[in-house]
């Protein structure tokens, strides 16, 4: 990963991801199911990336 990148992912994904989780949590009936919505678009996302770019 270029630098860039790595500032994308610092500054703006990692808190969003964190925030998310911290949100849903707050919600006892549909906190787990949102966890794991969460969880399958980051894991999407970040496989989609890799396979776009070749793993560069």
């Amino acid at each position: 990963m270029n630098i860039p990148s790595l500032i994308f992912w610092a500054f703006f994904v990692l808190p969003l991801v964190a925030f998310l989780i911290w949100l849903m949590r707050q919600d006892k009936r549909k906190g787990v199911t949102g966890l794991i919505v969460l969880a399958i678009t980051v894991i999407g996302c970040i496989a989609y990336m890799y396979w776009k770019t070749g793993g560069k």
